[in-house]
């Protein structure tokens, strides 16, 4: 199996696991005489496999992320590298985007408010993040689809 497959195999098994949730709080309780549309024992079974196997996939990708490199950094150091980095564009464009909101007066008397930050160069530094970003991007998921689970 590959990483990438073992990752989608992950968030459907995610999925699953919210949707038993789900299933067992509407099956938790049931009026005297009556059943419930489920058997939450059943339920339960269903998640504790659900989640075992979710523990045994998640202990395995990591294991793979720090194992396999990818010009010469593992795949869990390019995925701290994309996290840092959305986490920093997204901070960088807030900025832009409220530097940018112009505050205009009515009268000449009333203060007058300005950027305390270039616009066009912070917006030049967010376009080159967004750039590395999507280049950082493209070497996950190229690595995920080359390598093998361990």
């Amino acid at each position: 199996m590959k990483l990438a497959e073992a990752l989608q195999a992950r968030a459907d098994l995610n999925t699953r696991i919210a949707q038993l949730r789900a299933r067992l709080n509407n099956n938790a309780l049931v009026q005297e005489g009556e059943s419930t549309a489920e058997d939450p024992n059943a339920l339960l079974k269903q998640l504790n496999d659900c989640i075992r196997e979710l523990q045994d996939l998640i202990a395995r990708i990591n294991l793979t992320n720090s194992t396999v490199k990818t010009e010469g950094k593992t795949l869990t150091e390019w995925i701290a590298a994309r996290d840092a980095l959305t986490l920093k564009l997204s901070v960088c464009r807030d900025l832009v985007n409220t530097a940018s909101s112009g505050a205009y007066r009515a009268r000449g008397t009333e203060i007058r408010i300005k950027p305390a930050v270039s616009v066009k160069d912070l917006q030049d530094e967010v376009d080159a993040m967004a750039k590395e970003l999507r280049l950082t991007d493209n070497r996950i998921q190229a690595a995920n689809w080359a390598n093998d689970l361990m």
